[in-house]
């Protein structure tokens, strides 16, 4: 059995350089040997920056590299599906970058693609989940740290409108609810262990670059358990997450995009007071060491397909309320 996964880069993408790549790198069971550009010039640069071995001028010829077994794919969100499919069906193992795909029905076209090639690995890349920080948030939640769960609020913010940015181009799939918002769902659904039934959501669209650039939203779980949760794409940075139950809370510092090498903080309050953990690990590494795992150990991946699937059919529908001015149910 072979003990590292040999990883090829499907794009120079600033996430793939700046975040993955590195994580990579520091991962036990991951060697990272080519990245693809359409520019040769860009992949040979790129590649020289990060130490990789090989760079391809193409998309295609990473797919027909044979010392590659696993594809990260950090192409824009229009092109994730089909690039997806496009590894897969190269023989590769897929690391898909978030969100998914552009829509449920995107999302769902890979995973069809994934269910016929059992023998490969596909994963989303949501590498907060890996973070010991949400395990340990998650474990409190469970064990009825907090009591009852009853309401979780999250928020994420940035500053980003040049228009050359993918982030603000639509055709691309840009926008905030794409971009982070999908988090923001993802660790509703991860706390309450459950999807929610129906959402109701406010979208603001930035009249000339054409995407919402601020979404608040309320998520309805049944039982009087809510989230609600706002994400803004031209706002002050900002970012946090709490859990609340019947007999204290949770609160994360840095959900998101924790640092790579700096610490953040979890508080855990109840009427016995607050206690406050500090965690600093690389999420991309963990991530990249368990996806690693399923692959050498032949395992399922930590985290499903039809995760993702559940989730693009919640951002599904907070887009429909906003149109339709009401409540929407989710899509099951």
């Amino acid at each position: 059995m072979p003990e590292r996964v040999r990883w090829g880069i499907l794009s120079t993408a600033r996430i793939a350089r700046d975040k993955v790549v590195p994580g990579l790198v520091k991962a036990r069971n991951a060697e990272v040997v080519a990245i693809a550009s359409r520019r040769e010039d860009a992949a040979r640069e790129a590649a020289q920056a990060l130490r990789i071995a090989r760079a391809h001028g193409s998309y295609e010829a990473l797919l027909a590299d044979a010392d590659v077994d696993a594809v990260y794919v950090p192409l824009p969100n229009n092109l994730h599906v089909d690039w997806s499919i496009r590894a897969l069906e190269a023989g590769k193992h897929v690391l898909c970058e978030k969100p998914l795909g552009m829509d449920g029905a995107d999302a769902e076209r890979l995973a069809r693609a994934a269910r016929e090639r059992p023998e490969r690995k596909v994963m989303e890349a949501f590498m907060y989940r890996f973070h010991p920080q949400w395990l340990e948030a998650k474990r409190l939640v469970d064990e009825g740290a907090i009591g009852d769960l009853q309401q979780v609020h999250s928020h994420f913010s940035y500053d980003q409108r040049d228009p050359a940015n993918i982030r603000n181009q639509p055709e691309a799939g840009g926008g905030g609810l794409m971009d982070i918002g999908c988090y923001d769902v993802s660790l509703a659904r991860y706390l309450f262990g459950s999807e929610p039934n129906r959402v109701v959501a406010t979208v603001d669209l930035d009249p000339e670059l054409g995407v919402d650039r601020l979404v608040s939203a309320l998520l309805d779980f049944g039982g009087g358990r809510t989230s609600t949760f706002s994400c803004a794409t031209q706002m002050w940075p900002h970012q946090r997450a709490e859990a609340f139950g019947s007999r204290g809370r949770v609160a994360l510092e840095i959900p998101f995009n924790a640092p790579q090498d700096g610490p953040c903080r979890l508080w855990h309050e109840t009427d016995q007071g607050i206690d406050e953990q500090v965690f600093e690990a690389d999420q991309y590494t963990l991530q990249a060491e368990a996806f690693g795992r399923a692959v050498l150990e032949d395992r399922p991946v930590p985290l499903p397909l039809a995760d993702g699937v559940a989730n693009m059919r919640v951002l599904d529908a907070i887009k429909a309320s906003s149109r339709e001015a009401g409540w929407v149910a989710v899509t099951r």
